[in-house]
């Protein structure tokens, strides 16, 4: 499968234009920084950090529930 793409990608090159290639160039690049940013792992000692920072905003009131997040969206 990953062939058959390489070879269709590889045949539509030379029919695009120079800004054409410049774009899926940098849509490459932005696919290819996500994966370096969603690779990095973080210490466990953030992840509680974060977790302890999450309750606490929890309990100050800081959250919308389901219902409101539903409804907020619907006006979008």
């Amino acid at each position: 499968m990953r062939q058959a793409i390489d070879k269709e990608i590889q045949q539509f090159l030379p029919l695009l234009g120079n800004e054409e290639k410049e774009s899926i160039l940098a849509v490459i690049r932005s696919f290819l920084n996500l994966k370096k940013e969603n690779s990095a792992r973080i210490s466990v000692e953030q992840y509680n950090r974060e977790v302890n920072e999450s309750i606490n905003e929890y309990k100050k009131g800081n959250y919308i529930s389901q219902e409101d997040l539903e409804n907020e969206a619907g006006e979008w």
